[in-house]
């Protein structure tokens, strides 16, 4: 029993990290599960960084030893490897560039002025009288708006295009000392505000903004001058702004949306050029631990040549056949033949470790693959005949398939979008503005004696609207008093009222027009974009040349490798007939030692040079299916699931393994 918990205890241990890399299917943001209100306002969840291994490492690990395909090295770097998870960031972080793009206004870093609203409505009580009048009345909200704004950006800025609502209530109670009571009335004037205002406001792709803006002012004060006490004020106006040059056109305003959506495109483009880098990075590493074992294989075999020779001669010298200085010169090639398989199993050792690194997220901090050794299940195959296609074929493959040069062309459309903005910021400002606005106006009326002394107006004399006698109580014998007109008698609902029957309209057109004299900023900024994308221009048209001349390079490269290899396979043939052919001598007495080790030193130099041939052979394989964009066909890897990071073809091994 103590036996079987151990194990169980054991094997969730162990379970536990490997299937940390299981856990997280995605690395995107995920949206906030809540209601469409309140979403908007909450941060998107981040999954952390995805640190652990894929089972697939496991599955293919037999008693200490990693079975290894080339498709299976490949899966295991689009599913483990650091630069590749690395990059799955990018198309997110471009998408995220997009949706802001999309929302309009200034560029990240550029900040914008910002408003409260006025608390006092002109008109409207004793302190609103003498605001309008002109006078500086203390313990009022006024506008305040930001300045200090030091980052710019080139070209005009796109209007805001995500609607902002601004909701504000402001309630206060006032005492203030009159030190001039002839309006108010009274020597402490006691106010009771409230005052409610929204609004909402949006731009619009063409170059201007539109604004709906509703206020609600109510006063209740102590002063008898009042002829509304209290009152209510009520407006509604709708506000259109449209620029008519500078910043003006669609073109202009959604560039930077257009940028953003073709560096979404370039971000995957980007992608899947660092995926083809891995690849090519995985198979030369892959292929090169293939020659490592070959190489310690021909090492193995030399040492085992040069302890044969050498146990031969010392048994001729010891029935005194052979002379003492042979057993030294045989000695001496042993030694030279072990110290070339040391370096040689040195060379496997740090081939594995860098396979290793490439294949997982922690490389050797992983104790699963600290100790593994890694043992490569297919071979290099060297054709006959490579049979490329012509010249021109390959050069019409690559321009089509190579991501790097479809991400070169459409870095260059986007700078000639966000030229557009730079040219249009050589006009001047202009534009139109409009406004309409309904009012309404309500409250209690309050009889307020007029000013003058008593008396005023002849008897039976007729008196303008709303002029009476003062009722009795109210001012002095035979005072005037007015009041309100009683179609403002009312509460809110009468202001509003009369807001929606637009009894009191106001309408307002005005235009602008402001020209940067000389305008040398708007000029320079101009001719130094231009010049900037004429150099882009011959960049680019610098790799399209340099395209053609990589394919040239690497085709004849990859057959200088197979001619290269195949005479270091009849080298290393002729060396082995030559070193059996002096053996022989040497066995019949007609050969030296001397020649028998010279001849055994050939040999393994003729196997080494064949081991680095047949590696030179597959890197120059495996570029040049990089430089013609072929890297993921042939070797049938699916981008989506290198971005995913989950290869859906299964790993087996085969039923016997070396």
């Amino acid at each position: 029993m103590l036996r079987k918990l151990t194990a169980i205890g054991l094997c969730g241990m162990l379970a536990g990290p490997l299937g940390w890399g299981q856990q997280q299917a995605s690395i995107a943001p995920q949206r906030p599960d809540h209601n469409v209100l309140i979403r908007p306002y909450l941060a998107p969840a981040v999954p952390p960084v995805r640190l652990g291994n894929g089972m697939r490492l496991r599955d293919l690990i037999r008693a200490g030893k990693l079975y290894l395909t080339a498709q299976d090295a490949i899966a295991l770097a689009l599913e483990n490897n650091i630069d590749v998870e690395t990059s799955r960031y990018n198309p997110l972080l471009a998408a995220s560039a997009l949706k802001r793009s999309q929302a309009g206004g200034p560029l990240p870093g550029v900040p914008s002025g910002a408003s409260q609203v006025n608390t006092v409505t002109s008109g409207q009580g004793v302190a609103g009288t003498q605001q309008a009048a002109g006078v500086n009345v203390g313990g009022n909200v006024g506008a305040a708006n930001g300045g200090n704004t030091t980052i710019t950006q080139v070209g005009p800025v796109t209007p805001t295009l995500d609607p902002t609502f601004q909701s504000s209530q402001v309630f206060s109670h006032l005492s203030e000392p009159q030190f001039n009571t002839t309006q108010s009335q009274v020597e402490n004037l006691i106010s009771n505000k409230r005052n409610y205002s929204e609004s909402i406001r949006t731009g619009y792709d063409l170059g201007g903004s539109v604004s709906l803006a509703f206020n609600n002012s109510y006063l209740n004060e102590n002063s008898p001058v009042n002829f509304l006490n209290p009152s209510n004020i009520v407006s509604l106006q709708l506000s259109i702004q449209q620029n008519l040059l500078r910043a003006f056109g669609r073109a202009v305003n959604n560039r930077n949306i257009t940028v953003a959506k073709a560096n979404l495109h370039i971000s995957d483009l980007n992608f899947q050029t660092q995926v083809v880098g891995v690849v090519v990075n995985v198979l030369n590493l892959y292929y090169g631990l293939v020659a490592d074992y070959q190489d310690v294989k021909a090492k193995q075999g030399a040492v085992d040549v040069a302890q044969k020779f050498y146990e031969d001669n010392k048994k001729q010298v010891q029935i005194g056949t052979m002379a003492p200085l042979d057993v030294t010169t045989a000695e001496a090639q042993l030694a030279t033949s072990q110290s070339d398989l040391v370096v040689s199993q040195t060379t496997l050792d740090q081939g594995q470790v860098a396979l290793k690194n490439a294949i997982s997220r922690n490389g050797l901090a992983d104790p699963l693959l600290r100790d593994v050794e890694i043992v490569p299940l297919d071979r290099i195959d060297v054709p006959e005949k490579d049979n490329p296609p012509p010249m021109n074929d390959m050069l019409a493959t690559a321009m089509a398939n190579r991501p790097d040069i479809e991400a070169d062309r459409l870095n260059l459309i986007n700078a000639h979008t966000s030229a557009l903005g730079t040219m249009n910021g050589l006009l001047p400002n202009a534009g139109v503005i409009g406004s309409a606005t309904n009012n309404g106006t309500s409250g209690t009326p309050q009889i307020v004696p007029l000013g003058g002394a008593s008396g005023i107006g002849a008897p039976g004399a007729t008196l303008p609207t709303g002029i009476f006698p003062c009722p009795p109580g109210i001012g002095k014998p035979g005072q005037l008093c007015s009041t309100a007109p009683p179609a403002l008698a009312g509460g809110v609902t009468n202001a509003l009222g009369q807001m929606i029957r637009r009894n009191y309209p106001t309408e307002r057109v005005a235009g602008f027009f402001n020209p940067t004299l000389r305008n040398r900023v708007a000029q320079a900024d101009y001719g130094i974009e231009q010049l900037g994308l004429r150099q882009t221009e011959l960049e680019n048209r610098r790799t399209v040349n340099q395209v053609a001349v990589d394919v040239s390079n690497q085709s004849i490269a990859l057959q200088q490798a197979r001619a290269r290899y195949q005479a270091a396979v009849r080298n290393r043939i002729l060396q082995q007939q030559l070193l059996d052919a002096e053996q022989k001598r040497f066995a019949l007495g007609a050969s030296t030692s001397f020649l028998v080790v010279q001849q055994q030193r050939n040999l393994a130099t003729a196997q080494s040079t064949e081991v680095a041939a047949l590696v030179a052979y597959s890197n120059a394989h495996v570029a040049l299916d990089q430089t013609l964009g072929l890297t993921l066909q042939a070797n049938n890897i699916s981008i989506e699931e290198a971005q995913s990071g989950q290869v859906k073809r299964q790993s087996t091994l085969p039923p016997t393994l070396p």
